[in-house]
């Protein structure tokens, strides 16, 4: 399952820039802790979706998990050997552009040592920087 949009605005759209910080979603704000951003990215919802599953697979039945982001810009490719000219390729495949500061995940109703360990497992999946966050505290680090 591809963590996709069922129906967007523009079926192309810009490659954009990412410049800056987070200027939203850098608090773990549903479950206890999070796993927070540190570069900038595209992560493919292919990427998020086996960062998901490795979570879960790990806690098991317990705890819930919440995912903060999702693909919702489409990435274009023209295909193999195809000359200049013509127009803009057809969709491939769907990206969210990260900030750093970004909370992805977050885990609640599990221990903290279980969770630190979930989302070790997760991070390995996704190409980017990642730290453990936990509510309320500033500038926990794993």
């Amino acid at each position: 399952m591809a963590l996709i949009p069922k129906r967007v605005k523009h079926r192309k759209v810009h490659r954009g820039r990412m410049q800056g910080i987070s200027c939203r979603g850098h608090n773990a704000s549903f479950g206890e802790y999070g796993l927070k951003a540190l570069e900038c990215a595209w992560i493919t919802s292919r990427q998020l979706e086996a960062a998901r599953i490795a979570m879960t697979r790990y806690i098991k039945r317990g705890g819930k998990v919440w995912i903060r982001v999702v693909a919702d810009k489409p990435v274009t490719k023209k295909p193999a050997e195809t000359r200049m000219g013509k127009g803009k390729g057809a969709p491939e495949y769907w990206v969210s552009v990260i900030k750093p500061g970004r909370v992805l995940f977050e885990l609640g109703g599990i221990s903290e040592d279980l969770a630190r360990q979930a989302m070790k497992l997760a991070s390995t999946k996704l190409p980017i920087k990642t730290r453990f966050v936990i509510r309320g505290k500033l500038g926990v680090t794993s």
